[in-house]
């Protein structure tokens, strides 16, 4: 015999096969699959695939029974054309037929089943008849049975065949007489269970009829796609079937496959993930919807870019924009309406249909969202609000839910271009509504507070996304404005790129291009230079008026501040006061710019004039007082940070630098009183660790002072002057191995520290490298030539080699510069000494003990002892 010509679907699905185009990777791990016995464990029993409508699931699992079918393997497939789990089992013997394999057993029982069920049907509508006439309402018991009837006799309503043929209500009024009518028209109890258990009388003789053939095939490949349908029916009982032997015993070489809207239900399915592979399918990446595209000669680039941007990789959209092989963009149509079609088939209801549109308009939804979106009684809102959180295309996130991006975008273009000024108008009321919110919410709250409450920002976020979908051209300048507001704050880039995003977003969904490509430039600058950038394009573009040009010169000024940019910063500010000379935060901007610089005194001078025009800013006031610490202002650098923790008492700035101020008076107590409520209020605050293990110092607390810079160091691994501290610690503790360790570190941060290098010669000197000692404390005079202490510390070390000149110039240049300084005249008495220079040996000493207190002079005794021997023995030789 020749061989059968295929039939005209075989052709079809072929020619379709053929231009299969992306899901590479689900096929391979699918094929990969069959290439593993049931044994092994990476095998799988059932993939699930699931996805948005139009994602290409259908498509997709079409695509693995080929690779089934090329594997040898017997397939089945089952769609939504089925309404009950007897014809489910007949799709599958059905299949399994036209591969010449038939179910002879099965295919006579359902028959039976089938004649069995219309007579049962017949008696359940005459018992319905009957219950017209009874006028009491059904009891629960009643209702009960009579559902369980319907589940069995497969008349529920809305499933299958007989989907609607029977009120389960009506039904209850006469259970009894249902019952006695199947009694009278079954022949036998098993004909009444064949209707009324279908599943237990056909499963098991399904189950031994896949066994049958399981040996003449490598695999047996039930699929069961539309499962968002399908798995109220089927869900539960396939997984009996795989997991029990309640029915009896399932090949080993089954593979199922599902394919539906949503993932499986882990309540059901969630202890069995080793078994189970899960494919979740996105939309096409932009390299699969080239592919697909070229596979059907669209090749020219504008042509692909827009259907890029209107399929959004959606495979179904994109085959058919593909189809139609337009040669320009203009001869692209608009999928929108297709791809909502797709997405709301199963949904006939237009009061949900029309809610499902209007909820894709704001970009998240809560119940209050979607009250202002859809216009429907209250008495149906929640009822309606909740089937809509079910629809397989909504997420929920906390208390919120989204729509998925590929569902949104034509949904929302359907509705612009369908109704541009409905579009207009239901923009604006939600508009008006986030507006309504976030003035309630910013009640009482100055500029400051506004943009640091998180809910009042999200408002205006949303107020502001709607506004330029309702009108982009006059809505675009204010956003910008508040985009300005966004960069200026302590999270500037954070709520920066949220603006930002709500520009590209409103552009994108308007399909305005000047607000798509201010989205789009402002978040490249962002990603690029961060807010710096931005306010420097935005500045650049736009012809704000000046007092809004001097709120971005002030916001770009403080975030090249806050970058270390300290001399860009301080030409923003110089522009924003020349824009506006009574601009109080340029002038504290410029402060603080000149504070990161050096120069303490030029900062004062800002700040006092910050203080005159914003008087009580506690920030303006506390950094002012470091300022006069730094400068050695002690008294009144007290002074201001006093006010400036009275102004607020939660800045652990102010209260770190009093308790440094406290530290330099002598005053260690009132010191670590202040630097240990700095670190309450901020535990992380590595500045104030470092200042309290000083204050730890002084009081001889060596192993708290420790403990201090090694979190210091672990919160701020790059610190330099933490690495240096901890170092000076572990060497004055007599670990001058590990003390090096960490002047190594911080110089390999900053080779330009004159600190670290001090350090360092001082400690390869005590590990007796004089050389290496002299050359660290060479670089380190070098780059900062007035160091005292790095002065001290190479002259004792010209000490110890007796280079006592050497080391009488370097202590007399560290003397001119801190000429009370005990050390430093303790030292030169050595080295006056070397040089037989009795008499200014003995001047400076006197001059040190004056300066000592009492323990330090006992100290210093011996050295007085020795200058009057060595004075005499001088005499006398």
């Amino acid at each position: 015999m020749g061989r059968a010509r295929p039939s005209m679907q075989d052709l079809i699905q072929q020619r379709r096969r053929h231009g299969f185009v992306g899901r590479g990777a689900e096929r391979a791990a699918f094929r990969q699959n069959l290439d593993l016995p049931p044994e092994d464990e990476r095998h799988r029993f059932l993939f699930h695939v699931h996805g948005n409508a139009g994602v290409g699931k259908t498509f997709l699992v079409r695509e693995l029974e080929q690779v089934a079918r090329a594997r040898g393997a017997l397939t089945a497939y089952v769609d939504d054309g089925i309404g009950s789990l007897p014809e489910a089992m007949a799709a599958i013997s059905a299949r399994f037929a036209r591969q010449g394999h038939r179910f002879k057993d099965l295919d006579r029982l359902l028959a039976t089943h089938r004649e069995r069920s219309h007579e049962a049907e017949s008696a359940a509508a005459a018992a319905a008849q009957t219950s017209e006439l009874q006028p009491s309402p059904p009891s629960a018991a009643s209702l009960t049975a009579a559902r369980a009837s319907l589940v069995g006799l497969g008349l529920v309503p809305g499933v299958g065949a007989f989907a609607g043929a029977v009120d389960p209500a009506q039904l209850a009024h006469g259970a009894d007489r249902l019952r006695d009518g199947i009694g009278a028209r079954l022949r036998s109890r098993q004909d009444a269970q064949l209707v009324l258990s279908p599943e237990r009388v056909l499963t098991p003789v399904l189950l031994d009829e896949l066994a049958g053939v399981a040996t003449e095939a490598p695999w047996l490949v039930l699929i069961f796609d539309t499962y968002e349908r399908t798995a109220p029916l089927l869900d539960g009982w396939l997984h009996d079937v795989m997991t029990s032997d309640r029915h009896g015993a399932l090949p080993a070489n089954v593979v199922v496959v599902t394919a539906g809207q949503r993932p499986l239900d882990t309540a059901r399915w969630g202890g069995l993930a080793d078994f189970v592979a899960d494919v979740p399918l996105a939309p096409f990446t932009a390299a699969e919807t080239r592919g697909l595209l070229a596979d059907k000669g669209v090749v020219a680039e504008p042509v692909v870019e827009e259907v890029l941007r209107l399929t959004g990789g959606l495979p179904v959209l994109v085959s058919t924009l593909a189809e139609s092989r337009p040669g320009a963009p203009d001869d692209i149509g608009d999928p929108s309406a297709t791809a909502v079609e797709r997405f709301l088939k199963w949904e006939q209801d237009p009061v949900r249909r029309a809610a499902a549109l209007a909820c894709a308009l704001p970009r998240r939804l809560d119940a209050d969202v979607f009250r202002a979106a859809v216009d429907c009684p209250e008495t149906e809102a929640d009822a309606l609000f909740g089937w809509l959180r079910g629809l397989p295309f909504v997420t929920e996130r906390g208390h919120r839910i989204q729509y998925h991006d590929v569902v949104r975008a034509p949904m929302l273009r359907l509705q612009r271009l369908r109704s541009p000024h409905g579009w207009a108008g239901r923009h604006t009321r939600l508009a008006e509504t986030f507006g309504r919110w976030r003035t309630e919410a910013e009640a009482g709250l100055d500029g400051a507070e506004v943009w640091a409450d998180g809910g009042g920002r999200d408002l205006r976020l949303a107020e502001s996304y709607h506004r330029l979908c309702a009108n982009p051209r006059t809505a675009l300048p204010l956003v910008l404005r508040d985009f300005v507001d966004a960069c200026d704050g302590v999270d500037g880039v954070v709520f920066a790129e949220r603006w930002a995003r709500v520009l590209a977003e409103a552009g994108e969904d308007t399909d305005t291009e000047l607000v798509r490509t201010w989205g789009r430039d402002l978040l490249a600058a962002l990603a690029d230079g961060g807010v710096a950038a931005a306010l420097g394009l935005l500045l650049n573009r736009t012809g704000f008026e000046e007092r809004w040009q001097a709120r971005a010169r002030v916001a770009r000024g403080r975030a090249l501040r806050h970058a270390g940019a300290y001399a860009p910063a301080l030409a923003e500010f110089d522009r924003a006061l020349a824009l506006d000379p009574e601009l109080a935060r340029a002038y504290r901007g410029r402060g603080f710019s000149h504070g990161g610089l050096g120069d303490h005194e030029a900062g004062l001078a800002d700040l006092d004039r910050a203080d005159a025009l914003e008087p009580d800013h506690a920030p303006t006031v506390s950094v002012r007082g470091e300022y006069h610490r730094i400068l050695g202002h002690y008294d009144t650098a007290l002074e201001d940070l006093d006010r400036g923790i009275a102004l607020d008492p939660s800045h652990h700035f102010a209260w770190a630098s009093r308790g440094a101020v406290r530290q330099l008076l002598g005053q260690p107590d009132e010191a670590l009183a202040d630097l240990d409520r700095a670190l309450e209020l901020k535990p992380e605050y590595p500045w104030a660790l470092i200042r309290r293990a000083r204050v730890w110092r002084t009081r001889g607390e060596y192993g708290r002072q420790l403990a201090d810079l090694d979190e210091a160091v672990r919160l701020y691994p790059d610190g330099i002057w933490g690495l240096c501290e901890r170092g000076d610690a572990l060497r004055a503790a007599g670990r001058p191995a590990q003390a090096l360790a960490d002047y190594d570190r911080a110089l390999a941060l900053d080779d330009g520290y004159a600190s670290a290098y001090a350090s360092r010669g001082a400690c390869r000197g005590a590990l007796g490298r004089p050389e290496d000692a002299l050359a660290d404390l060479d670089r380190a005079l070098a780059l900062r030539p007035d160091y005292p202490w790095a002065l001290r510390q190479r002259a004792e070390l010209h000490l110890e080699r007796e280079s006592h000149d050497r080391a009488l110039a370097d202590l007399d240049r560290a003397r001119a510069l801190r000429p009370d300084e005990v050390p430093i005249l303790v030292c030169r008495v050595q080295a006056l000494l070397g040089l037989g220079r009795f008499e200014e040996a003995r001047t400076d000493l006197d001059r040190a003990l004056e300066l000592s207190s009492d323990t330090e002079r006992a100290r210093l005794a011996p050295l007085g002892e020795r200058i009057a021997a060595e004075n005499t023995a001088e005499r006398r030789s």
